[in-house]
């Protein structure tokens, strides 16, 4: 039974905003990737499985439970970092943090001195004067302090600098591990990729694609790039045909470098490698299949 359960969630603002009939079903100790350009979709769902909004139809569960008629009972076992972060009045960051852990009846705050010192965060440093960077840390810090078995984060390294987005990258695979049930918004493929086991793509508030990170990786429609030590192969490759009057597929030639760029299944590679060995080849690389090239392609 899935975790977290959408099933034909609506909520339109009129002239075409919203979303649309949004199905995903997230299984336990799962990771799962929402992407889409910004206006999308992505915090109009997350604010649905928070209880923040009501749909106008379908539904949506976590545990069994609805996230609106119950959303007090189960934000206790949920840690959110919001798209937007607007701290309550307060000091310092671990002020703020405190007030937290009081909140949800927190006594151990040595997990959050942990992930403190993954991020580098100072936590004294007035809230209200924090950089971007420092406050979307702190946000960070509070969804995770207390183990919760579900974390619902949106765009959570928005405002983290590369290294501190590495850093994050390690905490959330840290939590992957222990089994946690993880939604995750983003619009960086790579650190979805990095990351999820599932990801969806959400266009104009409908889902046009959900997707395993393990099927993309290992898509069986791969891309070569081969270049020749000389002209007189190149031209010879190119202009090679097979006995239906075909050669390979070439989305692109570049005469000037003695490089093609060979679109090709896996069940093609022999044919591949047993033509290759009558050139001079330079070198032959793969052009990796990437989630962003996947998703680019159904735009």
């Amino acid at each position: 039974m899935s975790l977290i359960e959408i099933k034909d969630l609506t909520k339109g603002y009129g002239n075409g905003r919203g979303i649309f009939n949004i199905n995903l079903n997230i299984e336990k100790g799962q990771t799962f990737g929402f992407v889409g350009t910004n206006g999308a979709g992505k915090t109009t769902v997350i604010r649905h499985l928070m209880g923040f909004l009501k749909q106008q139809s379908g539904s949506a569960e976590i545990d069994g439970r609805d996230c609106w008629n119950d959303s007090a009972l189960i934000k206790k076992s949920i840690g959110y970092v919001p798209g937007e972060i607007a701290f309550p009045d307060a000091p310092t960051g671990t002020e703020f943090l405190k007030r937290q852990a009081d909140l949800i009846g927190l006594k151990d705050m040595s997990y959050s001195e942990e992930i403190i010192k993954i991020l580098q965060l100072d936590p004294t440093a007035n809230l209200k004067r924090m950089s971007k960077g420092m406050k979307q840390k702190t946000a960070i810090v509070a969804a995770f302090m207390a183990d919760p078995e579900i974390l619902i984060l949106d765009e959570p390294t928005t405002g983290l600098d590369p290294l501190m987005r590495a850093g994050f990258i390690n905490l959330l695979n840290q939590e992957r591990e222990k089994g946690k049930t993880i939604f995750m918004s983003s619009h960086m493929f790579e650190e979805v990729e990095e990351t999820c086991d599932k990801v969806a793509l959400i266009k104009d508030g409908f889902i046009i694609a959900v997707k395993s990170t393990l099927e993309i990786k290992h898509n069986e429609d791969k891309v070569y790039k081969v270049e020749f030590l000389n002209k007189d192969d190149y031209v010879k490759f190119v202009s090679i045909k097979d006995e239906k009057g075909s050669g390979f597929d070439f989305s692109e030639t570049n005469e000037g470098k003695n490089q093609v760029i060979i679109n090709i299944h896996d069940r093609e590679i022999n044919k591949l490698t047993k033509e290759l060995k009558n050139y001079k080849v330079k070198y032959i690389t793969e052009i990796k299949y990437s989630l962003e090239k996947y998703f680019k392609s159904l735009y």
